[in-house]
């Protein structure tokens, strides 16, 4: 399935129908990665308020779902790394099932936490599956695609992701931010955020389909009968990530996946509050409630029934508009790395990551943009902060051969939710942990040492895998 691509033809031309059903349960598969991963973000303001029996404006939430995300990311590093060398070991599907199965049930048990560190232990264990499905998918993309194909397929792969976060958004609408299905869930007993975490065991269901249909890549099948002739052809061996010319490969995939992540959960996701803080400034404007009235006065008002709905309506629209343009930018890197070169392209998106975060955060909504303003430019901004992200997809499984693909690829994306996770352990060791917008603000300049680490890269546009 991966025979060297006539470059007369165009990177759609000549698929078959079994890639495009990899790339289909791939997608699928990382579609529910990300909603298991989304459902937090979209529900947080709900779940550790209730967690905690506290408002949510209270500084312990800010602290615990720094927490939470902190662990979120040090699972991920852990089952991606975990994973990824156990999909060079045993087999692509495989992996891909498990990993699947992990985040499912796990999220699902999330439902069931009474206490805030319930929520965060929950957290680690779903990120383990998603950090590893995301390493067993990409290198499977990737391995089955023509070279002509491949930098877009990565990317189509990669983008699927904002389905999973649009599920989230739409899953959160629904039982949160619509008061008569809430109201019906607190009849029973029941809070609208658990209701989200319990809809996420049914991509459990996925696995069936991927144990009848995926078969291994040729190409993983080779590199295991090399393993058995050759001692030195080791599959999934992770001490081998740092030899040789492995090791600049590793540095760079790290050190782009690290910058990539921090500042897509310290500033991406803050662009679901451009509108929330709109909408709030209006609320509290038409209640005659001053700027710098004490908090409690705000929550008040803040808190009714009514305007909670508006305001999750408000956050969960900034969100979709977000997430649309960060799936532009996703789709489109693959093809603009094969115009651009991939160091070209992340250049791109890493200088222009850093621009639109500073204009938003610094300028549109400290100057009271409007409305209109600011849902104009959330695709923009989504575009660069997001989009870098189909790069690591696109470019980490171009950097090992057969045997180390799933290892190195899942090590340096997941290697970089390490960096991230210190980094919001130390926001929420803080005893005044700073605004969201404040957060995104300190990040922005990773973007610029982010172009930094690019010029030590290894350029592979239009080079076929390494067997």
């Amino acid at each position: 399935m991966t025979a060297n691509s006539d470059s007369n033809l165009r990177w759609h031309q000549g698929i078959s129908r079994y890639q495009w059903l990899v790339l289909l349960i791939a997608s699928l598969g990382w579609v529910f990665d990300i909603f298991e991963g989304q459902i937090f973000v979209a529900s947080m303001r709900d779940a550790m308020p209730d967690l905690l029996g506290v408002g949510p404006e209270h500084e312990m939430v800010r602290k615990w779902n720094d927490w939470a995300f902190g662990a979120f990311l040090l699972g991920g590093a852990f089952g991606g790394i975990l994973f990824g060398m156990l999909s060079d070991r045993i087999g692509r599907s495989k992996t891909m099932i498990i990993t699947i199965l992990f985040y499912s049930v796990f999220t699902c048990l999330s439902a069931f936490s009474q206490e805030g560190w319930h929520m965060v232990v929950f957290r680690f264990l779903v990120a383990m599956g998603v950090g590893g499905e995301w390493a067993v998918a990409s290198a499977m993309v990737a391995e089955v695609m023509p070279t002509r194909s491949r930098p877009v397929m990565s990317s189509i792969f990669h983008a699927s992701s904002v389905f999973g976060t649009l599920l989230a958004v739409a899953a959160i609408a629904l039982l949160i931010g619509n008061p008569e299905v809430n109201a019906w869930f607190a009849g029973h007993g029941i809070d609208g955020w658990r209701a989200g975490f319990f809809i996420g065991v049914f991509p459990a269901l996925l696995t069936v389909w991927i144990r009848w249909k995926l078969k291994e890549p040729d190409s993983w099948t080779k590199a295991k009968e090399r393993e058995k002739e050759d001692a030195s052809q080791a599959t999934g061996r992770l001490s081998d990530l740092f030899k040789g010319e492995h090791a600049r490969n590793t540095f760079v995939g790290v050190s782009l996946a690290t910058i990539g992540l921090v500042t897509f959960w310290g500033g991406h996701i803050y662009g679901k509050n451009a509108l929330m803080r709109t909408t709030e400034a209006q609320i509290l404007q038409v209640a005659n409630i001053a700027p710098d009235a004490p908090k409690e006065a705000k929550a008040e008002v803040l808190g009714t029934t009514e305007n909670k709905a508006k305001v999750k309506r408000a956050e969960m629209l900034s969100m979709t508009i977000n997430t649309i343009g960060g799936g532009l930018g996703l789709v489109l890197f693959g093809w603009i790395s094969d115009k651009l070169g991939r160091k070209g392209a992340f250049i791109l998106y890493h200088a222009m990551g850093f621009i639109t975060m500073v204009l938003l955060f610094k300028v549109l909504l400290p100057g009271g943009a409007s409305a209109l303003t600011l849902a104009l430019f959330l695709p923009i901004f989504g575009f660069f902060t997001l989009g870098m992200h189909a790069g690591y997809a696109v470019y980490f499984p171009e950097l090992y051969p057969t045997r180390l693909r799933g290892t190195g690829a899942g090590f340096c994306f997941n290697a970089g939710r390490l960096g991230t996770a210190a980094a919001f352990f130390g926001f929420g060791m803080m005893a005044n942990p700073p605004s969201p917008e404040d957060k995104a603000l300190w990040l922005s300049p990773l973007y610029l040492l982010g172009i930094a680490v690019i010029f030590l890269a290894k350029e592979t546009r239009r080079q076929d895998l390494i067997d």
